[in-house]
């Protein structure tokens, strides 16, 4: 994920396990971001015509691409095969491909992972019809997208440790207050992301009571509801350092305004916090025995916890996702509800697991963030959150660490 150029070798070394010839890249009118990252298309380059870069597993790529744009590619390494006709065209990508060979596309079997699936039917048709078997890219994409550097791990880690503290911060703000609302809650996280130097895709979700029931609720720029005592309040933000290839952390924590939670809410977080758990345990057990994992396993250890304790209609969303240089990155998610991800959770890479219950009156959610650092899984920033805060006036409640 680094910013240093494309890597023949990078990408290369990913085919080496697949028993792939190679990985067919195509681009028009920006159909591919995947293609764009990798590739490290420039921003200013204009494209009016269709090409492929062809990656194999051995040997120098080839750019098929068209005789009005013959430089299209020109900062890649590999000979320019140039068509201009339909016929030129297909008879190229016959020569580069060949017959019977089986290549990898941004595809994804009836677009079971959609973020993957950026090519377009006709040109898979187009494809296949050469005799050419496309199996889909996106063991490699995540490979190529969400391994991380060590300086990259390393930004993630601070950018979790800072998010816990800003939580813990927002829940004192909120007792100091008194009585507040949404808007101003956001606004203190905000301000507390600029003052630390980090930046977000978007502003945080505070949500409180009937709010919280809306997985995605959008905070209003001003106003909102009201908090003060008795409200149940969500916390849901994301953010990374403000530097080139920094790594996102994304957490959410709950919380009850006064001295005791109660039981209702207790009741609810208890079984999330647990199908929480169960999901970690899954990827705890299977790293530690050398097995691997895929996404949609994730999600059924924590859905089907859930939905034993009689709510898993009320469990909306997938368990995790992704994180990289985006908040939603193109690693394997943890999904067996939206899609059905088939590719594999890997070693050097960072993911959230974050089950949640949405009744009508409230919603509960429990994120962290698990770094798979090759040798055992860890939850970063701090400990994970095992009960409902109870926010009182006075009190400086510190998020990771367990109130008194």
């Amino acid at each position: 994920m680094g910013k240093a150029g494309f890597s023949l070798k990078t990408v290369q070394s990913a085919l080496k396990g697949a028993a792939l010839e190679g990985w067919l890249f195509y681009y028009f009118q920006a159909n591919d971001p995947i293609a764009a990252r990798i590739l490290h298309l420039p921003e200013d380059k204009w494209f009016t015509r269709r090409w492929f870069y062809f990656v194999p597993r051995r040997g120098a790529p080839k750019k098929i691409v068209h005789r009005v744009e013959p430089g299209s590619l020109d900062h890649l390494p590999g000979k320019i095969v140039a068509y201009g006709s339909q016929e030129e065209l297909r008879s190229a990508l016959v020569r580069v491909l060949g017959k019977g060979s089986r290549v990898a596309m941004q595809y994804s079997p009836r677009a079971a992972v959609p973020s993957i699936s950026r090519v377009d039917a006709g040109t898979l048709e187009l494809i296949r019809s050469l005799g050419v078997n496309v199996v889909s890219s996106g063991d490699l994409v995540a490979a190529m997208e969400s391994s991380l550097s060590p300086a990259q791990a390393d930004s993630h880690v601070r950018a979790a440790r800072a998010l816990h503290s800003i939580v813990g911060k927002a829940f004192s703000f909120i007792a100091r207050s008194g009585r507040t609302d949404e808007s101003l809650v956001q606004r203190f996280i905000l301000e507390e992301f600029r003052r630390r130097g980090l930046v977000t895709s978007a502003p945080p979700i505070v949500a409180a009571d009937k709010n919280s029931a809306f997985p995605h609720y959008a905070t209003p720029r001003s106003g909102g509801k009201k908090i003060g005592p008795g409200s149940w309040v969500l916390l849901d933000l994301w953010a990374k350092e403000d530097r080139p290839g920094a790594i996102y952390a994304d957490i959410t924590w709950c919380g009850f305004v006064g001295e005791r939670v109660p039981e209702k809410y207790e009741r609810i977080f208890k079984i999330v916090r647990d199908a929480r758990q169960r999901a970690l345990s899954l990827v705890e057990s299977r790293f530690h025995k050398g097995r691997p994992l895929k996404g949609w396993e994730v999600d059924r250890a924590a859905r089907g916890f859930i939905s034993s304790a009689g709510y898993g209609r009320f469990f909306l969303h997938r368990t995790g996702h992704s994180i990289g240089t985006e908040d939603h990155a193109n690693g394997a998610n943890m999904d067996s509800l939206e899609t059905f991800e088939t590719r594999r959770v890997l070693a050097n890479t960072v993911f959230s697991i974050e089950p949640g219950i949405y009744l009508k009156d409230f919603g509960v959610r429990s994120e962290i963030n698990v770094w798979l650092d090759g040798f055992s899984p860890t939850v970063t920033g701090g400990l994970s959150q095992e009960t409902v805060f109870p926010i009182t006036a006075g009190e400086r409640i510190q998020a990771g660490k367990r109130p008194g």
